[in-house]
C-alpha cells in the first residue's frame, strides 16, 4: 500500500468551484477560491440557508486510543464516501489539522489510505490561513494588554492576575513558562508569562462556536484577560481590541470547502484540541452542512469520554444540534492495548488480551447509548494484523451488548470498504424519530457538580478532589453570572482516569481538579485535571525529521 501522501499525490483532483456547484448547488459567486482546489463559503450565502430543513447528523467517536490513534478521521471520511456511494447526499465535516501534531508524533489529520480529504499537503500545512489568523488575533490581544499597562494602566490591571497567554501553532515546551518585558522600563513591566498552542486558545474555541460575524465579535469582546486590583474582570472589549480581532478573523470564520479522494464534498473548519479544548469542528460548518446534505458525518476528538461528551455538553448545547446516531470506532489494536499488550507486540494474535480489553469498549458503548442517549454502531477499523479469532471476540461482545458491529475496510478499499457501515448508519438515523443527545448535566447544576457528574457518570470515578482555591474560584464565577456555563475537562486522552497508565475501564478513581480557567467568550469553564499540558512538547523523534521538499516543490514525509 502506498503512503498517504503518495496516494493523495496520485489522485486527480477536480476544480473545487464546479465540483461544489454540481454536487451541492452552491452558485460560484458564493464561493471564494483559494487556488484551484480550496474555497471558502460566503457568510451571506450561509445566512440564506436558514429556512431549509436539516439533514441527519452522524457523530463519529472512538474508544480510548493508542498513541498513534485508531483512524477516527479516516472512518469519518470513509463513511461519508460510502453514504454517497449508496445514493445519499452526504457531506463530511472535520477539523483542520494543527501543525503541532503534524510535526510532532501523531502526523496529519486528513484521514488515511483510500479515505482522505484533499489537497492533503495544503490542508496539513497552511491551508487557508485560518490558524494563522487565530494566532494573530490572540497575540494582538496580548500585545494590547501589555501596551495598556505600559501606557499608564488606566484600567488598574493587576499584573499578578493576568491570565491571557500568547500562542503559536507548534509543540514547543521551552515556551510553556517564560518571563516577558525584560530589558528595562521601555519594554514594559517584567512578569511571568507563557505560550499555549493555537488550538488551546480561547479564540479558537470562539471561532468554532460562533454562529455569525456579529456573534464572533461579541464573544471576542467578552474574553476575560486579567483582573483589576479590586478583583474586577478586564475584557478584550475593555481594551478596545475586539473590533481589530474580529477584523483579523473575518475570513477565517468562513467554512473551507474541499473534496475527498472519491470526489465528494467536504468541509474542514476550526480545530480545537479535545483534551485541552472542546474538540469539534465549527458550528457554522456543521449547521451549513446540515442545510446542504441529507447526511452530515462529523467527528469529535479522541475517545467518547472526551470529544463526544464535549460535543454534546458544549457544542450541541450551545448550537441546538441534534445528532441522530453515533459511530464508535474501535480497533483490535486498541482493545489489545487495554488488555495489557504493549505496542511492539501488536502483530501477534492474542485473543485473551482482546477479551480483557473489551472493558474499554463496553464502557464507551454504555456512555454513548445510556448516558448520552444516542443509538450507536461499533465500527472496527480493520488493520492487516487483525485475525479472524480476535475479530470474532469483538463481534460476539457487541452482540451481547445489543449494539450493531461492522468491520470496515475503508482505509484499503475506500467507500466500498465502509458500505456496510453506511447502511447501518442510515438505518439507525431513519429509525430515530426524535434525534438529539442527552446532556450529562443541566444548565442550572452548580459548576463543581457538573465536573462531578462527568467524572462519575462518564469516567467511572468515585468523585472529584479540588483544593479550596478551586472551589472558591468556581463560586466567584457563579456569583458573577457564569454558573450556567458548561464545563470543559482537560485530561489525558489515554485513560478514563487522569493516569494514562490505567487502561481498560478503571473505576473508583478520583478526578483531581488542580486548576480552573474561565473562557467567558467561548462560554465554558475549563477544568485542568491531572498532568495535562496546554503547550505540548515534541517527542524524541519528531515527524519533522522526515518531512522534506524536493527541488520541484513536492513535499515528502507527511503522513
Amino acid at each position: 500500500m502506498p503512503s498517504d501522501i503518495e496516494i493523495a499525490r496520485a489522485a486527480t483532483l477536480k476544480p473545487i468551484i464546479p465540483l461544489i456547484h454540481d454536487r451541492l448547488g452552491i452558485p460560484a459567486e458564493a464561493m471564494e477560491p483559494y487556488g484551484h482546489y480550496k474555497a471558502k463559503l460566503s457568510l451571506d450565502y450561509i445566512a440564506g440557508l436558514k429556512a431549509r430543513p436539516d439533514g441527519h447528523l452522524v457523530l463519529v467517536t472512538a474508544i480510548t486510543p493508542t498513541p498513534p490513534g485508531e483512524g477516527k478521521t479516516t472512518t469519518t471520511v470513509g463513511l461519508g464516501d460510502a453514504l454517497n456511494l449508496i445514493g445519499k447526499r452526504a457531506i463530511t465535516c472535520v477539523r483542520e489539522p494543527s501543525l503541532g501534531p503534524c510535526f510532532g508524533m501523531k502526523g496529519g489529520a486528513t484521514g488515511g489510505g483510500m479515505s482522505q480529504v484533499l489537497p492533503m499537503e495544503d490542508i496539513n500545512l497552511h491551508f487557508t490561513g485560518d490558524f494563522h489568523a487565530i494566532a494573530l488575533a490572540n497575540n494582538l490581544l496580548a500585545a494590547m494588554l501589555d501596551n495598556h499597562i505600559h501606557h499608564g494602566n488606566a484600567l488598574g490591571i493587576d499584573i499578578r492576575r493576568i491570565t491571557w497567554k500568547r500562542v503559536v501553532d507548534m509543540n514547543d515546551r521551552a515556551l510553556r513558562d517564560i518571563v516577558v518585558s525584560l530589558g528595562g522600563p521601555a519594554n514594559g513591566y517584567p512578569r511571568e508569562d507563557g505560550f499555549n498552542i493555537v488550538v488551546a486558545s480561547e479564540v479558537m474555541a470562539i471561532l468554532c462556536l460562533a454562529t455569525s460575524l456579529a456573534d464572533l465579535k461579541a464573544r471576542l469582546g467578552r474574553i476575560v484577560v486579567a483582573s483589576t486590583r479590586d478583583g474586577a474582570p478586564v475584557t478584550a472589549k475593555d481594551l478596545k481590541c475586539d473590533g481589530a480581532m474580529a477584523a483579523l478573523l473575518k475570513d477565517a470564520i468562513k467554512p473551507n470547502l474541499v473534496q475527498t479522494l472519491a470526489g465528494n464534498p467536504a468541509i474542514i473548519h476550526g480545530g480545537p484540541f479535545a483534551n485541552i479544548a472542546h474538540g469539534c469542528n465549527s458550528v457554522i460548518a456543521t449547521q451549513t452542512a446540515l442545510k446542504l446534505g441529507e447526511f452530515v458525518v462529523t467527528e469529535a476528538g479522541f475517545g467518547a469520554d472526551l470529544g463526544a461528551e464535549k460535543f454534546i455538553d458544549i457544542k450541541c448545547r450551545q448550537a441546538g444540534l441534534k445528532p441522530a446516531c453515533a459511530v464508535i470506532v474501535a480497533t483490535v489494536r486498541a482493545i489489545k492495548f487495554h488488555g495489557g499488550v504493549a505496542m511492539p507486540d501488536m502483530g501477534r494474535e492474542n485473543v485473551e488480551a482482546v477479551r480483557a480489553g473489551l472493558a474499554n469498549l463496553r464502557k464507551h458503548v454504555a456512555n454513548v447509548r445510556d448516558v448520552y442517549g444516542l443509538p450507536c454502531v461499533v465500527s472496527i477499523n480493520h488493520f492487516t494484523a487483525d485475525t479472524a479469532a480476535e475479530l470474532a471476540v469483538i463481534v460476539e461482545a457487541c452482540a451481547a451488548m445489543g449494539v450493531p458491529c461492522v468491520e470496515a475496510r475503508h482505509w484499503a478499499d475506500g467507500a466500498a470498504g465502509a458500505e456496510a457501515l453506511a447502511r447501518v448508519v442510515v438505518g439507525l438515523c431513519e429509525a430515530n424519530a426524535k434525534p438529539g443527545a442527552t446532556p450529562v448535566y443541566a444548565d442550572e447544576t452548580p459548576l463543581l457538580a457538573k465536573i462531578e457528574a462527568i467524572a462519575t457518570r462518564v469516567y467511572g470515578a468515585s468523585g472529584v478532589s479540588a483544593e479550596s482555591k478551586v472551589k472558591k474560584q468556581l463560586k466567584e464565577w457563579a456569583d458573577a453570572g457564569y454558573g450556567h456555563f458548561p464545563v470543559c475537562i482537560a485530561k489525558t486522552l489515554y485513560s478514563f482516569s487522569t493516569d494514562p497508565s490505567l487502561k481498560g475501564a478503571p473505576d473508583g478513581h478520583v478526578l483531581p481538579v488542580r486548576e480552573v480557567r474561565l473562557s467567558a467568550g467561548a462560554g465554558f469553564i475549563v477544568a485542568i485535571c491531572g498532568e495535562i499540558m496546554t503547550m505540548p512538547g515534541l517527542p524524541a523523534r519528531p515527524a519533522a525529521e522526515v518531512i522534506d521538499v524536493d527541488d520541484a516543490g513536492n513535499i515528502t514525509g507527511l503522513f
